[in-house]
């Protein structure tokens, strides 16, 4: 059964996994995105999350037409940032960019307002006081109600809850995170600051791009899928030790009688900072073993045994010592 709880300080209640939406209009047509949409929504999760950059706005328009007959009942977010069309100028956290791209998301998700509108990255060229008097002045027009980041650090996190803090600004409530067995970084500063600042985690890519369910084998170049068409991800998740490390978690996986995605998703659910893993599929069959997740019973023991399976990452101090001894 799915299960909920609040998204940091807000005060809203989400489902305890989040849609993600980048296939739609891409790997998934509308008519799969529209049964990944139903069976989401049967299963219980009111959280959806998408981009602007998404499909370059397809994601978007496709999502806007699904929830047409629910929009009161979800909790959407979308993001700026990326570039979208030829201008120069379409792309960033520029006060121009941001209102820009909000009145394109809300014309193209066919609503009046964004519950959550994230910062796809850190803008090193535009002053982070623009910027959030910018995401200001949308909740005071109604037009966004909370406003988060995807891709930040936790100093960046930081010196924005700062700088909204010293003018009484509405404050980041969500932070959007890369988080899994591979990719642990987010445990070291960004899930403690997240805790200390009741702020929501919504984390992405609990598959590490498809490596944890066991496909790619000894090689990513053995296969046809993301990893090895697309060189962000290949990059991202190529490295030999996190291949081989990948094939030792789905022997585990397999040996202890769990489907590798399900138990890759619930991994990344169990964390204590962590509100929602974003799962996200191509099609039915790959998205139910994701929503599998929520029948996994996570066991401390079970959430050791996964967790040493690939290297903790050293604390911010590097003092390893601190590290938790066997």
């Amino acid at each position: 059964m799915m299960n909920y709880s609040y998204l940091g300080s807000t005060g809203i209640q989400v489902s305890q996994l989040c849609m993600g939406t980048m296939t739609f209009g891409n790997e998934a047509d509308k008519s799969e995105s529209a049964a990944m949409f139903k069976r989401c929504r049967d299963a219980g999760i009111n959280f959806f999350d998408c981009a602007n950059v998404y499909s370059q706005g397809i994601a978007e328009e496709i999502l806007g037409e699904l929830m047409r007959n629910c929009r009161d009942e979800l909790i959407i977010t979308t993001k700026a940032w990326g570039k979208m069309g030829d201008d120069i100028n379409s792309q960033g956290s520029s006060r121009r960019n941001i209102i820009a791209s909000v009145e394109a998301s809300l014309k193209r998700l066919q609503t009046s307002y964004i519950d959550i509108y994230l910062l796809h990255r850190f803008d090193p060229f535009t002053p982070l006081e623009e910027t959030l008097s910018t995401l200001k002045d949308l909740v005071a027009q109604g037009k966004v109600r909370y406003i988060g980041a995807s891709n930040f650090a936790a100093w960046q996190m930081a010196k924005a809850l700062g700088i909204s803090a010293r003018y009484a600004w509405p404050s980041f409530q969500c932070i959007q995170p890369m988080y899994n067995l591979v990719k642990r970084t987010a445990e070291v500063e960004i899930l403690p600051f997240a805790q200390h600042e009741n702020m929501a985690v919504i984390s992405y890519n609990p598959l590490g791009g498809g490596l944890l369910t066991g496909k790619y084998g000894k090689s990513i170049e053995s296969s046809s899928d993301r990893l090895s068409r697309n060189k962000m991800y290949g990059r991202r998740y190529g490295d030999g030790w996190m291949l081989d490390a990948a094939l030792s978690y789905v022997e585990y996986a397999k040996k202890g009688g769990y489907n590798p995605v399900s138990l890759a998703v619930a991994w990344a659910a169990a964390h204590p900072g962590v509100t929602a893993p974003i799962i996200g599929a191509r099609n039915v069959t790959q998205l139910d073993d994701s929503l599998g997740s929520i029948d996994v019973e996570m066991t401390d023991e079970l959430y050791s045994e996964l967790c040493s399976l690939t290297p903790t990452p050293a604390p911010a101090t590097d003092r390893t010592e601190d590290l938790p001894q066997e």
